[in-house]
């Protein structure tokens, strides 16, 4: 895992994942990440529009 491709750190210190990082996974975990390229939103609970 590299930082800056796979992840950076938020303002408030939380690691976030990158687009290529979920790629890389394979499939979507369902936590409504905040850069999802599988198009779900946790608010409703869906898959919407693929990026």
């Amino acid at each position: 895992m590299q930082e800056a491709e796979d992840f950076y750190w938020s303002e408030e210190g939380f690691k976030v994942f990158t687009e290529t990082y979920h790629l890389k996974r394979g499939y979507c975990c369902q936590s409504g990440c905040r850069h999802c390229p599988y198009g779900f939103k946790k608010n409703t609970n869906t898959f919407g529009k693929l990026s």
